[in-house]
C-alpha cells in the first residue's frame, strides 16, 4: 500500500494540472472571452496546458 501511495503521490504535479489548472484555464478563456485555438473547446484547450505543465513540473521538480 505505500508503494502504490508512493507512486500517486509523485504525479501529483500532474494531477493538479489536469485537476485544478485544466478547469480554472477554461474558466477564465470563458470568463475573458479568450476563444481557444485551433478551434478547440476551452475545456480542451485548458487539459492539454495544464496536463503539459502538470508534466513538465513533475519531470523537473518545480512549477517555475
Amino acid at each position: 500500500m505505500a508503494a502504490v501511495l508512493k507512486q500517486v503521490l509523485a504525479w501529483m504535479p500532474f494531477f493538479f494540472g489536469i485537476g485544478f489548472i485544466a478547469p480554472l484555464t477554461a474558466q477564465l478563456m470563458q470568463l475573458w472571452e479568450i476563444p481557444a485555438p485551433f478551434g478547440l473547446s476551452p475545456i480542451a484547450f485548458g487539459l492539454i496546458f495544464g496536463g503539459t505543465w502538470g508534466l513538465i513540473a513533475n519531470i523537473r521538480g518545480r512549477w517555475l
